[in-house]
């Protein structure tokens, strides 16, 4: 039987799986070579997409319509590469406007976002709550020695860290990145008080919702850039049978509080061809199940 990454379409078996995968950023041939290769493994898969595909909203756009033909739900959220207003890309629209574009070409080709209702996902590991998130990072992440935003900038940019984000996600019309994410956690936190109290969840993020995955980063500083601390108790307070990451680009698994944080990213061809794919591409939300 072929995998779920490999490069002709496999036997459909009748027991669906839930995928989830990230950071494809499809700019790179390589990984466009590798986002053509996947496929599903079963009849009835689905598949969480966890932000970063790729700067230029046609190449998010071509990803996510392959996947969609091919998985029978694609689920997505934004990683800040999707929300970079770069000078090359022909849609220059910025901040919520860009954000709100992306959406609607999810909706015409059948993609679920953070802005549509939670689906439930009722295959191995089910019936839990998908919770697509996008709540952004507000600088609360501090490096070591700063008291504030503005002194953990100055730690990063005295390290030689600075976000590329700081140039290119324009938080229009918020005053700042800050603000956009703490109207998405506010946003967020309602939808999820809303959610079936009966039900586990599966909360799914570009950046994660807890701050131990980060203290593995090579450049701690980078922490800043990569989530808030107002969605530190989600994953326990939301009933998280699992939560869903990408971003910092290290692939992996660790248990927090009782609940399992997957970070399902593929990564830049410079660094997988260092450390190699990740195997599998796709990770199974319920590997157990």
């Amino acid at each position: 039987m072929a995998t779920a990454a490999s490069g002709t379409p496999p036997h459909r078996p009748s027991h669906a799986r839930l995928y989830a995968v990230s950071d494809l950023h499809v700019a790179y041939q390589e990984n466009r070579d590798t986002v053509e290769g996947i496929f599903p493994t079963h009849e009835g898969d689905w598949l969480l997409v966890a932000g970063d595909i790729a700067e230029q909203a046609e190449d998010v756009e071509w990803a996510l319509r392959l996947l969609a033909d091919r998985f029978e739900q694609v689920v997505w959220v934004p990683g800040n590469h999707e929300l970079w207003t770069h000078p090359s890309d022909s849609l220059q629209l910025r901040g919520e406007a860009r954000y709100r574009h992306l959406v609607e070409i999810c909706r015409g080709i059948g993609v679920l976002t953070p802005e549509d209702p939670f689906p439930v996902w009722t295959g191995p590991g089910g019936p839990v709550t998908l919770a697509p998130l996008f709540l952004l990072y507000d600088y609360s992440f501090l490096p070591l020695g700063a008291t504030d935003a503005a002194s953990g900038l100055a730690v990063a940019e005295a390290a030689g860290v600075v976000c590329t984000d700081e140039y290119l996600l324009h938080p229009d019309p918020h005053p700042s990145r800050a603000d956009w994410c703490r109207a998405r956690v506010e946003y967020s936190r309602a939808r999820l008080e809303a959610c079936d109290p009966e039900l586990p969840t599966v909360l799914i993020n570009h950046w994660p919702v807890v701050r131990e995955p980060t203290a593995v980063l090579y450049h701690p500083e980078f922490a800043m850039w990569c989530g808030t601390t107002a969605s530190a108790d989600w994953p326990v307070r939301y009933r998280a049978s699992a939560v869903v990451y990408g971003h910092l680009h290290i692939p992996r698994v660790i248990h927090h509080e009782g609940v399992r944080h997957v970070e399902v990213s593929l990564g830049y061809p410079r660094e997988w061809r260092r450390r190699g794919k990740p195997e599998p591409l796709l990770r199974d939300v319920f590997p157990d199940a």
